[in-house]
């Protein structure tokens, strides 16, 4: 039996991710042309290399067509209910990093925190006789966050792009988003409230509760000794 580990397919979370492996004696590789979602492993026995976007590996990890998954946190978090019964979590991998957090206009001086936003909210309802719009793609993390906090007279807006403009262009009048440096936030003269962090992603290892592990345990035990990691309970 093999273990399928799903792997982003381009850019930057690729490469961090074969470095990581990489730096674990364990060579991911594309085969193929750029246009082929092809792959080998070299290194370690019984894996198979499968090329995914990171959007695609939580839902392939808890239907259990992967065994083993590298995607952000916050993907895992937002796509998956009860994402623990789910998945289990090997290794926070360092790197990926981006917070999720919640951003006001710049201009609206006396909001600073959740408390804020919410009396702010209150009032926005009471004018113009509907919620405050939060633009995001991040539904369930947002929405948890909220209403955990406390804060209410809301509703998302879904943005699946160029988030930080929703405010500009009207259709929002706060946003949820995903930011590593802030800079796109500030051009869109947009502030992160100070208690206002909902998940602080990076890319993590994670392995299906789903997937049938028969046959494959002894590959598992292998791969994570290799990987300097303790073997998951999976049930």
């Amino acid at each position: 039996m093999t273990i399928k580990l799903g792997v982003p397919s381009k850019g930057r979370l690729m490469e961090k991710t074969f470095d990581w492996f990489a730096g674990r004696g364990v060579t991911l590789k594309r085969t193929g042309s750029e246009r082929e979602y092809a792959g080998a492993v070299e290194g370690a026995d019984g894996i198979e290399l499968v090329l995914l976007s990171a959007g695609e590996i939580p839902r392939e990890l808890a239907s259990g067509r992967i065994h083993l998954g590298v995607t952000g946190s916050d993907l895992v978090r937002d796509k998956l209910a009860d994402w623990q019964g789910q998945v289990a979590e090997l290794a926070p991998m360092g790197f990926g990093h981006a917070d999720l957090i919640i951003a006001v206009p710049a201009c609206w001086a006396d909001v600073e925190t959740l408390e804020d936003l919410d009396a702010v909210a209150h009032a926005f309802r009471e004018t113009h006789g509907h919620r405050l719009r939060i633009a995001t793609k991040y539904h369930r993390l947002v929405r948890e966050f909220l209403t955990r906090e406390g804060v209410a007279d809301w509703q998302l807006v879904d943005s699946q792009g160029a988030t930080e403009g929703t405010v500009k262009n009207l259709t929002a009048e706060a946003i949820a988003d995903i930011t590593s440096s802030g800079e796109t936030l500030r051009a869109n003269h947009l502030k992160i409230l100070s208690d206002g962090m909902i998940h602080q992603s990076q890319a993590t290892l994670f392995a299906a509760r789903a997937a049938d592990w028969t046959g494959g345990r002894d590959c598992l035990a292998a791969l994570t000794a290799q990987l300097g990691l303790p073997e998951p309970e999976l049930r």
